[in-house]
């Protein structure tokens, strides 16, 4: 069995959600406390034991790419200056085997994904998507490789879900298992892209970890747009579970949505509370806000 070396991040997304600090930013470059949230990506795919990364980006992703390039001013700057915590933090950001490919046009991530099929090969790989965190303070494994693993086990593309409230299934793609063959794994009879809470087949939500074997991108090349026009990668997963079987991994550890305005703004703060530079004064000012709302929403009630 082959390992798992290759791993693709789709980042072309427009980032609408956060207009307009993204009119001339990339939404994967906005950042938790003082690190871009792709970079938690690519983190997550090195500790996964992830040697090869290709970053699937569009217009205006410019930033992101500048931010794995080297920048030989600022680092002679920090160099001279003796300040080399912040110089080994820059130079962490160069030292990956990191690539780029455009999609000319946003057909979605079905096409996203299938754009970086020569990068790949005949290799089973990761699709690890920008708006999901976990494990943002390294505590035990990293979601991406809980479901490595799984594939070493099953030789079977394996997707990461994880429990949502039921009314919350109209956001996601959802699972509709047929048995649970291990604990937290599960046989899937098939995947329904967001759908409305009334027909969920279950509140096991696709969370943006897959790991897929090469046969996707055959089905990808041959996968109408569905939903908005676009080539949906759960469509996709459809197809490929009619001929190899497709696991669904339960994953039970911190899941953070960084896609939304509120799911970014939570991240910062519990990643500010465990930050070394923040945690102290973040973790008192939410203290006194804490007060002074409790006393403001007491004198509501008077």
């Amino acid at each position: 069995m082959k390992q798992v070396r290759k791993a693709i991040i789709p980042a072309a997304g427009l980032g609408t959600r956060f207009l307009p600090a993204t009119k001339a930013l990339a939404k994967e470059m906005l950042p938790i406390v003082d690190k871009p949230t792709i970079q938690f990506i690519v983190e997550e795919a090195r500790k996964s034991g992830i040697e090869d990364i290709v970053v699937v980006d569009g217009k205006n992703k410019r930033s992101i790419e500048d931010h794995f390039d080297s920048n030989p001013e600022l680092e002679d700057n920090l160099r001279a200056k003796h300040k080399d915590e912040m110089l080994k933090l820059v130079e962490e950001t160069t030292d990956i085997n990191i690539y780029f490919i455009r999609q000319s046009h946003p057909r979605g991530l079905g096409d996203a994904v299938l754009t970086a099929r020569d990068f790949i090969g005949d290799e089973p790989f990761v699709v690890m998507l920008g708006d999901d965190l976990n494990n943002i303070n390294n505590n035990g494994n990293a979601l991406t490789k809980e479901l490595i693993d799984s594939y070493h086990q099953t030789g079977a593309s394996t997707l990461a879900v994880m429990r949502v409230p039921h009314e919350d299934t109209a956001k996601y793609g959802v699972i509709n298992p047929s048995a649970e063959v291990e604990k937290g794994l599960y046989n899937v009879t098939n995947f329904v892209e967001k759908p409305d809470p009334k027909d969920a087949p279950s509140d096991l939500a696709i969370i943006g970890r897959y790991v897929f074997t090469p046969e996707i991108f055959d089905v990808l090349a041959k996968t109408k747009p569905g939903k908005g026009g676009e080539i949906q990668l759960t469509d996709a997963i459809n197809t490929l579970n009619k001929t190899q079987r497709v696991f669904a991994h339960e994953y039970t550890g911190d899941r953070y949505d960084v896609g939304n305005k509120f799911g970014w703004i939570q991240t910062n703060i519990e990643y500010g509370l465990q930050h070394p530079q923040t945690k102290d004064e973040l973790r008192e000012y939410i203290k006194n806000l804490g007060a002074k709302l409790s006393a403001e929403d007491q004198k509501k009630t008077k």
